[in-house]
């Protein structure tokens, strides 16, 4: 077997080093087959339709090839690009899927355009009109409906006498019908606008009105041209959009409002049915109380379910679970970590106790709840199984996957199997099938072998390891470490970092390749979830109320002092890289712990948090006014005095979500003060300057930078 060294080139470029595993799973409704999205051999970016027929002998095999639908008519939207941006969907071809309730049709959408494909005989028919464009295409609950936007407007569409009617009319520039609004897709993760009541009578949707925002214009600059947008962006503290939530009857067309705030400027959180009533929950303005309503759809009226508060912030999470009319189970950080608890009527179960965390309910009945999550360890996940019935309350549930990694779970609607795509950090990953009571059948398997693109790479490639050190307050902070491919004599090392809430990096899942350029180019990589990163219990998330860029700071200096009991590393010369977040912790690192860090490499960071949204930013901050010193502390401009390494500053152009401004100020203020940097800048690039040219130009940019500076 010939060994060579990782190329950025052959990173980035066709055939993928790995297909990922299918994401999108869906099991048809019959449970007899799955379908998922897979990249395609040729081309990485583009995602065709598979599926896998659950007979005793299971092979993938391509449905759909996602070249066989027409190209809608012109660019992408506003609303498109806004949507894959906020998802970071970055793929092209068929973007989504779905079954509609008797299993006889899949709704694809890909390029604009929606179509309905026929399980039995494949084929397919597109249901929007020619040369127009959509989003939010999804079926109604019966399935016998479709809807979407366009234009800013809400349609929907009958199948069976093939007829479009629009739900809404007077959409369009600062108002939108049926999406989500920039803060709920960007920071809530409420990605949907409009849902469906389960038996198609009402539909519930979104009114966004952007117009109380300010406008603020930037420059979206290309290679050759430039565009001056007029973008109303909710800066920390200004006003958010006015978001409605109306209720239609769609036989009378009668629509009402549903007074889901009770102050002006609470959140639309989450929207549910349950049963003919609609499950609202609504967020303050300071995140500090969540309210779950119900209301019934005819009369407006509404009771309380619930309230959770915080003395810092309330979670938003996707773990209201109805069981029929009445009950339901939720999870809560009241304890201190995420917990299951059951509703029934006035009477609140708890379900769990104890250490770890309930992150996803995936099925919930009358005899049983299954959910993802982890009881001793945070690096993996894993499945559990709680029963209800005469044994709820409080219990041990039972984990019923076994193997050490990184599992997430896709459940039949009926609970009878479910399908497990794992990996650890020494299996690049399976999809099994797991029939009850414990019939296994593993569906894929990514098996380096003789034909496998990875192989001539496999000699050099670097198994990573996890490890844990300690935090100031006593606090188990977990790392994983990457050593160089070959070690001779000491290396310089490079902290690659995110470091901020909602996001944890540290998994015994298979690794991202990106860390095998770094090893194989000689140096050592370590990861390190600090204070404040998610999958934690409220203790370990909420030091960083109030400020941002302290205990991150200090968990990372903890982390570099590991390098000194290594031999093979050199702490006298380590690096920091970080992307967005993480590129804000690289400047506060090369800032606050200058004698610490040599060089740093930041991309699109953050660099003023008065210059970020409403959601995020308040959420740990508090507003500007109410908290001027900890908005200064968190920001970099302060500590540019002490910096003194080498930093390579990277942003895209046409960032909308960390604004372009964010780096102009930072190199007008180093500049002044004729501090020495490197920039590179990348027109028409957004915040992920996800672009496959853009990412080989900017890996072997930050490769060269740290070969000089380390």
């Amino acid at each position: 077997m010939s060994e060579l060294k990782l190329s950025v080139e052959r990173l980035f470029e066709d055939p993928p080093l790995f297909r990922p595993l299918p994401t999108g799973i869906r099991f048809a409704p019959d449970g007899s087959f799955i379908a998922f999205l897979r990249a395609a051999e040729d081309d990485g970016e583009r995602m065709d339709l598979w599926r896998i027929d659950l007979t005793p002998s299971p092979e993938p095999r391509l449905w759909l090839n996602a070249n066989n639908l027409a190209s809608a008519a012109g660019e992408p939207t506003d609303a498109e690009k806004a949507e894959r941006e906020r998802r970071r969907q970055f793929s092209t071809g068929i973007t989504s899927f779905a079954f509609s309730p008797d299993g006889k049709r899949a709704l694809l959408c890909a390029d604009g355009a929606g179509y309905l494909m026929s399980v039995a005989d494949d084929s397919l028919v597109r249901f929007t009109p020619p040369d127009t464009r959509q989003t939010q295409v999804r079926f109604s609950a019966t399935g016998r409906q479709l809807s979407y936007v366009r234009e800013g407007n809400l349609y929907r569409y009958d199948i069976e006498s093939d007829s479009e009617h629009p739900v809404t009319t007077d959409g369009g520039e600062s108002v939108q019908y049926g999406l989500p609004d920039f803060i709920a897709a960007e920071e809530m993760h409420r990605f949907e606008g409009h849902w469906w009541s389960p038996n198609d009578a009402w539909l519930a949707y979104t009114r966004v009105d952007d117009s109380p925002i300010d406008v603020s214009r930037r420059f979206e600059i290309g290679a050759a041209r430039f565009d001056v947008i007029e973008q109303r962006y909710p800066y920390a503290g200004a006003r958010n959009a006015d978001v409605e939530l109306l209720v239609q009857e769609l036989d009378s067309g009668a629509t009402r409002p549903i007074a889901y705030a009770d102050q002006p400027d609470e959140y639309l959180a989450r929207v549910a049915w349950m049963g003919e009533r609609l499950a609202v929950q609504n967020q303050t303005r300071d995140q500090s109380t969540l309210t779950l309503k119900l209301f019934e759809a005819e009369t407006g009226h509404h009771s309380v379910l619930l309230q959770e508060r915080s003395a810092t912030w309330v979670d938003l999470h996707d773990n209201f679970k109805p069981i029929g009319g009445e009950r339901f189970v939720w999870t809560s950080e009241r304890s201190g970590n995420a917990q299951l608890y059951l509703y029934d009527g006035e009477d609140c179960l708890t379900l769990t106790s104890g250490p770890g965390m309930v992150n996803e309910i995936l099925h919930a009945d009358a005899k049983q709840v299954f959910f993802a999550g982890w009881r001793e360890n945070p690096t993996e996940q894993h499945l559990f199984r709680v029963e209800l019935g005469d044994k709820a309350g409080a219990q041990a549930p039972a984990q019923l996957t076994s193997e050490p990694g990184w599992h997430e779970v896709i459940m039949a609607k009926d609970a009878t199997q479910y399908i497990d795509r794992w990996s650890s950090l020494r299996n690049p990953g399976e999809l099994v099938l797991n029939r009850t009571p414990a019939a296994t059948s593993k569906l894929m398997a990514e098996m380096i072998g003789p034909d496998h693109p990875y192989l001539p790479y496999l000699a050099s490639h670097t198994t990573s390891s996890l490890g844990t050190l300690t935090s100031a307050d006593g606090q188990t902070l977990h790392y994983r470490l990457t050593e160089p491919s070959v070690k001779q004599g000491r290396h310089p090392v490079i902290v690659s970092v995110y470091g901020g809430p909602g996001v944890q990096r540290v998994k015994n899942e298979w690794a991202p390749t990106l860390l095998q350029l770094f090893s194989q180019r000689g140096y050592g990589v370590l990861e390190l979830d600090n204070r404040g990163s998610s999958n934690r219990e409220r203790r370990f998330q909420e030091p960083i109320h109030g400020q941002l860029g302290a205990v991150e700071v200090a968990d990372q200096v903890r982390g570099v002092e590991l390098l000194q009991t290594l031999p093979w590393a050199d702490a006298s010369r380590v690096g920091v890289f970080g992307h967005s977040y993480g590129g804000y912790m690289a400047i506060m690192c090369m800032s606050k712990a200058a004698e610490v860090f040599r060089a740093g490499v930041a991309v699109a960071p953050v660099t003023d948090w008065q210059l970020y949204d409403t959601h995020y930013t308040e959420r740990y901050l508090g507003t500007p006014e109410e908290n001027v010193d900890g908005y200064s502390a968190s920001s970099v401009f302060p500590h540019l005095e002490h910096l003194r390494g080498q930093m390579l500053l990277i942003h895209g152009m046409a960032d909308d979500n960390v604004l372009f401004t964010h780096s102009t100020k930072l190199f007008a203020a180093l500049q002044q003060a004729n501090q020495r940097f490197t920039m590179m800048t990348y027109p028409g690039s957004k915040h992920a300057l996800q672009e496959r040219e853009v990412s080989i130009h900017r890996f072997n940019l930050i490769l060269d930078f740290f070969d000089r500076e380390l």
